[in-house]
This record gives structure tokens, C-alpha cells and sequence, in this order.
């Protein structure tokens, strides 16, 4: 399916649309939930981004997971299992126009938290490089 590519201006409810989606997640992991991340362009104040809210999961069990696919679809979610990535479960809501992802990672996948964590936080400490990607986002779309 393909996805219509915008990339808007921060908005300053991303972080309270984060939270919302939170509280929809929480009750289908329970004791599964190690973390949950509100990660990706929309968790970065200022940043240029496609308005899709990216949340990364760390958990004990991704069989746990797997067993809670029709949860999830109900919530609205498409459980797309790896989807390329080995060790992860994504998740995507919206159809083409996209307003979450989730990935959910088991939590001695470092490598793979790491990754996204880092990211974020590397764009969050260097302003004037979030910046310009921001204005390279906007120009590719």
C-alpha cells in the first residue's frame, strides 16, 4: 500500500498523541512491558516530520507479542510481524495515511534499542543538525 509522504512543521500535540496511543498499548502488554519510547521525528520539539507518531516497545517476550495480534488490530493496528527487521514486531495504523508505528523489540536486543534511542537523542543534543535534517526531509518529499 503505498503511503502518501508529507513532512509538516512540529506539531505540539504529537507528544500528547503519543501518550494517548500509550494508554491504548499498556492494557494489551501488562506484565509483558519492559519500556515503551516515544521515538522517530515527532518526539523531537522543532523537528521537521512526516506526522506519523513512531513508539518503540521493549519487552520480555515477543511471543507474548505474537499472541496479542488480534488486540492490537482491534485498537486499529496492522500486525506486519519482522517486516524486514529480524527480532522486531511492527505495527503501523492508518493505512496510506499513516499515523502510528509501533516497533517492539525484545529487551536483550540492544543493538536494535539502542539504534533508535540514540538517534533521537543525538538529534535532540545537536540542534543545527536536526535542523538540517529537517529541511532534507522536507526537500526529498
Amino acid at each position: 500500500m503505498p503511503q502518501h509522504v508529507i513532512v509538516k512543521e512540529y506539531n505540539e500535540n504529537y507528544p500528547l498523541m503519543y501518550e494517548k496511543e500509550k494508554e491504548l498499548i499498556l492494557p494489551i502488554l501488562k506484565t509483558n512491558l519492559v519500556d515503551i519510547y516515544h521515538i522517530g521525528s515527532t518526539a523531537i520539539k522543532n523537528l521537521k516530520s512526516k506526522p506519523i507518531i513512531d513508539i518503540m516497545i521493549v519487552v520480555n517476550e515477543l511471543s507474548d507479542v505474537d499472541s496479542k495480534k488480534a488486540e492490537f488490530i482491534k485498537i486499529g493496528y496492522e500486525y506486519l510481524g519482522e517486516f524486514g527487521i529480524k527480532g522486531r514486531r511492527y505495527l503501523r495504523k492508518g493505512g496510506t495515511n499513516r499515523t502510528h508505528q509501533i516497533h517492539i523489540f525484545q529487551k536483550d536486543d540492544k543493538y536494535n534499542i539502542t539504534r533508535h534511542l540514540a538517534f533521537k537523542e543525538y538529534l535532540i543534543k545537536h540542534e543545527d543538525v536536526a535542523k538540517e535534517y529537517g529541511k532534507l526531509k522536507k526537500k526529498i518529499s
